[in-house]
Formats: structure tokens, C-alpha cells, sequence
């Protein structure tokens, strides 16, 4: 089967189930109540969405308020320069006339070898073939230009989810239906299958080059070129660094932790490092004991097994039965409960050093990042980034560091400290940034806040 010519029609995998019990009104309904207020017949949806923002009307490309945006016509908005593309249920890439696709990086194209083997894409490929091939299910992606080329560059590419039954000889066949994959039995999976699912997870990072005829192609075995999985040995960076909140039997001091899952958008700083999300993550895990609120707020399974199910590999290795968070042994560091609390982090790496080992920024907070948007950094002044947290009914964040940037020595220590703030919206259209630190704001009364986990519950 090519991998090309798939046709996935199934349920989403990255939907989450709703998790947020608060009493806290939804954007929604704040919005709900504004527009009512404004009058949409009288000013327009656009201009009523507006004055929730404090903001000018919002036109289309080209158009234009007469009225300033508090009531009359507006013009229509103009095309955005290209003939529009008719709709299409073919399973190909249509482009405006005048316009070109190309893949440049497909799941399974080969960036690394396995020793000494380029290995193309098979579905009966290893798991450590998929490690040393392009991961699954594209999302944020960055081109990062090598001496300033806009020709010869690295591509950075999130994969945030994987499909099983299109990953395994052994899927093939299997009916559609959320939760599918390969087993041995009721109780056991593969276990290379489930290395495989787990390399096919992660970021991706390869060397493109443009020849004279304009086409981009990856560069295989270059020394840029490295993957980044759930497997990969990871930092733990910032507040939540060392305490107890993240300790494991594999990282008994809470400094470490292995892997990043669900990598929705992404980031770059100021200082032009890569910033991957961790975004619904909380799926990927088990615990059928009483859970802590820093798992059941975010829906961490609690029976029959995982999303995929990878605890229950057949080797019975720790590497998979990690994903198992239930208590097992005396305390935290005898097994995984606390793995979960690894996971929900924005994760920073350098493109540039394939050697660099990725650091967990806890300060940023623990949610389902969506990604993260860095503000202008202005010399000697706080560095500020905002997140949203993707799940439903979730909230914006803001992060402001403690120290101030500077460019000469600006790197990622500057998201170790500060504060972080989240949104609170008003139906009058004002708002403001609530500080989530104790003993300030006027959440405390509804909010659990860690402040050395950085972790947050209502």
C-alpha cells in the first residue's frame, strides 16, 4: 500500500474528552453575551467580534468599514490575489492555477540510516527503521536557513499523532473505529510495533536544499539530520526541575525524563531555537488508582488502556510500561506514576547542534500546548510568549520572564523564571492577565496552584 494514497476517514485522534469542571463561564458565552449587547443586526458580527477585542472592525483582504466599525456597510472583501480552488473529494493536492506541490519530507522518507541502511518506506518496517526515517502526521514546521540561504536550510517538523492501521502489515484490513490497533491477545501488543508507533512520534529535523530548477529534496545522512521520539532523553528545566512532582524510577532525582508525545504548533525564540508543544498528551497514559488532579484534570485514562496501548508491549520493558501511571511499588521512585507529570511542557532544542539534548521549560506551564508565540525581543526588557491550551474549554496563557533579554548572551535559561498569567475575558470587552502566583490574584479561592510544579487545576 503507498502511504501517499491514503484516505484516512476516522475519529480524530487527537480529540480529548472534556475535562475542565470549573464554574468558570466559556469564552463562548462571554462572547455570547457581548455580541447581544452590541447588536449584531445593527453594527455586524464583524464589528461586534471587535469591540470584544477593543479593536477596529475586522474586514476581509482589501475591504474596508465605512462607519469605523460601529455600525453601517462594509464593503466586500476583495479576493486574496489567486483563483479559488473548486471543492474536490480526489485524494491529491490541488493548488491554484499558477501554483506548484512538491513533497519534500513524507512519513517514512529515510533522513538517517540503520546501520548503514537508508531504509525506505515499507509496512513492514522496524521500529528502528522508523527511527531513522521521518516521523508521522505532520503539524508545526520551521525552516531554519543555513548562513542566511534561503536555498540550503534545515526543515523542523512536528508529528503530533500517529495511525496504526496504516503502520503495521499486521493492521491491514482492520475495521475503522477510534482507539484501533494491532494486538497479540486481549492483554499484549507487539512489541516492535509499538517501538515503531513511538519513533513515528516526535520531531523531525533534515537538511533541504533547492536545486537550479527550483526543486527542494531532503538531504539523507546529513550530519544536521536527527530525530527526536518518545524515547529521547530529555531535561527537565525550570520550577518543576528536581522536586517531587516528577520523580520516577527512571529519574529518581526528578531532573530527566524520556520523550515527547502529541506535538501540535510549535515556536522559535529569539535566540532562533526550536520550541515543539506537548499538546494532548494526557491520553497516552493509565492510571486505574485514585488519581492526583494533575492527571484526572487533564484526562489521563483511568481504565482499560492507553490511546495506543503501549504499556502493554510484550517485552514488558520499562521504556513501555512507563505509560501503566499506576502506583506499583512504595513510593514515586520504585515506578511511573508520575510520569504523566512529565508530559504538558513546551520542549526547546537547537536545530543547529544534532547532539543538543531537548529541555522540558516548566515555567511556561503544564497544559495541552497548542504552541507557543513569542512577542518582538526588545533589548533589556522581560522576554513575553503566549500559549493556548488546545483542549476544549481551556484557557490563554502569558509568559514573562524574570530576567531581562539581552541578545549577546539571550538563551533558553530566560524561560526558567518569571510568571506566567492566564486570560480572563469581560463581556464589556475589557480583560485582563491574571498573575498565577500565591498569594496574588482573585482566583486563589477556586485555583490549585503549585508554584514550584508550575501545575495547574481549577
Amino acid at each position: 500500500m503507498d502511504k501517499r494514497n491514503l484516505n484516512p476517514v476516522h475519529q480524530d485522534p487527537g480529540y480529548e474528552p472534556e475535562c475542565n469542571n470549573s464554574s468558570n463561564r466559556t469564552f463562548d458565552s462571554i462572547l455570547e453575551a457581548r455580541l447581544a449587547r452590541r447588536g449584531v443586526l445593527k453594527g455586524g458580527l464583524a464589528a461586534a467580534v471587535a469591540g470584544v477585542f477593543g479593536g477596529a472592525a475586522l474586514t476581509g483582504c482589501g475591504g474596508s468599514s465605512s462607519s469605523g466599525g460601529t455600525g453601517g456597510s462594509t464593503t466586500a472583501p476583495d479576493l486574496v490575489g489567486f483563483k479559488a480552488v473548486p471543492v474536490s473529494e480526489a485524494d491529491s493536492i490541488v493548488v491554484p492555477e499558477g501554483y506548484s506541490a512538491r513533497v519534500i519530507g513524507a512519513w517514512g522518507d529515510p533522513i538517517l540510516s540503520n546501520e548503514g541502511v537508508f531504509p525506505e518506506f515499507s509496512l513492514d518496517n522496524s521500529g528502528a527503521d522508523q527511527a531513522a526515517q521521518i516521523g508521522s502526521h505532520h503539524d508545526g514546521m520551521h525552516y531554519f536557513p543555513i548562513e542566511g540561504s534561503s536555498e540550503d536550510g534545515l526543515l523542523v517538523l512536528n508529528h503530533e499523532y500517529i495511525e496504526p492501521r496504516f503502520m503495521h502489515q499486521a493492521a491491514q484490513g482492520q475495521n475503522f473505529g477510534s482507539g484501533s490497533f494491532p494486538m497479540i491477545d486481549e492483554s499484549t501488543r507487539d512489541t516492535d510495533q509499538v517501538l515503531r508507533e513511538m519513533n513515528a512520534h516526535g520531531i523531525s529535523v533534515y537538511r533541504v536544499q533547492r536545486d537550479a530548477s527550483g526543486v527542494w529534496a531532503p538531504v539523507p545522512g546529513d550530519s544536521f539530520n536527527r530525530r527526536i521520539t518518545a524515547l529521547t532523553a530529555m531535561e527537565i528545566s525550570g520550577p518543576v526541575r528536581g522536586s517531587d512532582f516528577v520523580k520516577t524510577q527512571f529519574s529518581p532525582a526528578g531532573t530527566e525524563t524520556r520523550g515527547t508525545l502529541n506535538n501540535c504548533a510549535h515556536g522559535v525564540t529569539p535566540w532562533n531555537t526550536y520550541m515543539m508543544s506537548e499538546e494532548n498528551w494526557a491520553g497516552y497514559f493509565l492510571n486505574t488508582d485514585e488519581q492526583p488532579d494533575s492527571q484526572s484534570r487533564y484526562g489521563v485514562n483511568s481504565s482499560g488502556s492507553s490511546r495506543y496501548a503501549w504499556e502493554l508491549a510484550q517485552s514488558g520493558e520499562e521504556q513501555y510500561t512507563r505509560f501503566n501511571a499506576t502506583p506499583s511499588g512504595a513510593s514515586a521512585t520504585d515506578d511511573f506514576r508520575n510520569e504523566p507529570h512529565c508530559f504538558g511542557w513546551m520542549v526547546e532544542f537547537d536545530p543547529f547542534d544534532s547532539t543538543s539534548k531537548p529541555v522540558k521549560r516548566t515555567a511556561l506551564g503544564r497544559f495541552a500546548h497548542e504552541g507557543v508565540v513569542f512577542a518582538p525581543a526588545i533589548e533589556g526588557q522581560p522576554v513575553v510568549c503566549y500559549s493556548g491550551d488546545d483542549a476544549r474549554f481551556e484557557y490563554i496563557y502569558k509568559f514573562v520572564s524574570a530576567q531581562p533579554y539581552h541578545a549577546a548572551t539571550a538563551g533558553g535559561h530566560l524561560l526558567d523564571s518569571g510568571t506566567l498569567y492566564v486570560a480572563k475575558f469581560n463581556e464589556d470587552g475589557s480583560g485582563e492577565w491574571i498573575p498565577l502566583v500565591l498569594g496574588l490574584g482573585e482566583l486563589l479561592s477556586n485555583l490549585v496552584y503549585d508554584h514550584q510544579a508550575a501545575f495547574l487545576s481549577d
